[in-house]
């Protein structure tokens, strides 16, 4: 019989404890990761699994990266928080970081707590800025669970979910800049979109779409909003997918951001430029926990260590290995995507079944909407050995 000790820290113990006293959130693997390094992480039972997920897309700069682990050690031991109402060193150098890696023009960041409130916090800019209600947003389109965020979602069942809606959003549809211009009237504050829409099987429009995008607002009074909570901090291999290629150089008027933004420590922002600063005065804008110590010290520290490993250009090595291993075969019909946000798109509606057998196979992935997409969403420091451990494993089980 197993002692109290032993419950505690084995599987089921975990699992029996989480049930009893928590309250149900998502479908869970079958396992309890309690320590990782790197690409990988290691169960209560031993197990080591490779992580192609990182938990959301959250642990960009790998788990426990030593720089990261670092900085929060240090500044724990110097002050955990303070809020807003005072000036941080920690929180001017995390801004001037995250600002100083961003598109031409983008010159302010607000830090909050998550990629929900950054958009929150980004629709009301937006109306703030222009006086206008509306938001235009597109299918298959996710920004969060929060009340606005999720009015502003058209994706399965969250609206119905978050009922009764915020009124003023509209839907247009994904990479039809008509369905915009039938929609962009004088009520119209802000277009927002994921510029890559992860969880509906992860679709990316032409570049020419985000320019006509630009142009639309630009003509119409309107604010570009970025949702790039999966998208940004490096995951496309590129700091963001705004003024990227992909985006046709198109800097928005605001990027969100979460996710990534701390190696795990909860952090959101919002960056814009100056024509929309302008319009935010003192406490329009507000949290309590965001722009914390603690979470600005692992902001700094991720931009840092995605910087100093060559993380952007790994991405891309690793996405150009993977579409080559992936090319020809056998019930793989494309890899959509960019950098380490990648769908590899099946013949047949077998995500979920490859999921789960690679998961079986000590490989971690994820699904979406589309039952035909699985996706990747790996540390940026998984290496092309790693990689081939999945097309091995993919392979197997697709034959």
């Amino acid at each position: 019989m197993a002692t109290a000790a032993e419950t505690m820290t084995n599987f089921e113990g975990i699992a029996a404890r989480e049930e009893e006293f928590q309250l149900a959130t998502y479908k869970k693997f079958p396992f309890a990761p309690v320590r990782g390094r790197g690409s990988w992480v290691e169960t209560s039972e031993g197990e080591r699994f490779l992580d192609l997920y990182g938990g959301h897309a959250v642990c960009a700069t790998g788990h426990c990266h030593p720089r990261v682990v670092e900085a929060l050690r240090e500044q724990a031991g110097r002050l955990l928080f303070y809020s807003n109402v005072v000036y941080s060193d920690v929180r001017a150098a995390a801004a001037e970081k995250l600002v100083g890696c961003a598109p031409a023009g983008v010159t302010k960041a607000f830090f909050c707590n998550s990629g929900t409130e950054a958009n929150e916090n980004a629709m009301r800019m937006a109306r703030m800025k222009t006086g206008r209600e509306r938001v235009i947003t597109f299918t298959g389109g996710f920004h969060g669970r929060t009340a606005d965020s999720i009015s502003a979602t058209f994706l399965g069942r969250y609206r119905e979910i978050g009922k009764p809606n915020v009124p003023g959003h509209v839907c247009a549809e994904f990479g039809s800049i008509e369905s915009v211009v039938a929609l962009a009237d004088e009520t119209v504050a802000a277009v927002m979109l994921e510029p890559i829409q992860s969880m509906a099987g992860v679709r990316v429009a032409p570049p020419e779409f985000y320019q006509e995008l630009r142009r639309l607002c630009d003509e119409r009074g309107m604010l570009l909003v970025f949702d790039e909570v999966q998208t940004g901090v490096g995951r496309t291999g590129s700091w963001f997918f705004a003024g990227s290629e992909a985006a046709g150089g198109v800097v928005p008027d605001v990027i969100t951001l979460a996710k990534a933004l701390g190696s795990g420590v909860p952090v959101g922002a919002c960056l814009t430029n100056e024509a929309v600063a302008s319009a935010i005065r003192e406490n329009d804008l507000g949290t309590t926990f965001g722009g914390g110590m603690l979470a600005m010290a692992a902001v700094s520290a991720t931009l840092e260590a995605i910087e100093a490993d060559g993380m952007l250009g790994n991405a891309l090595a690793v996405e150009g290995f993977l579409r080559e291993s992936l090319a020809g075969v056998a019930g793989v019909a494309a890899v959509h995507g960019r950098g380490l946000l990648l769908g590899v798109e099946f013949a047949e509606p077998v995500a979920g079944r490859v999921n789960k057998a690679l998961l079986e196979r000590r490989i971690i992935t994820g699904t979406s909407s589309d039952p035909k997409v699985l996706r990747l969403l790996p540390p940026l420091c998984v290496t092309t050995e790693e990689a081939g451990l999945f097309v091995a494993a993919l392979k197997e089980i697709l034959a």
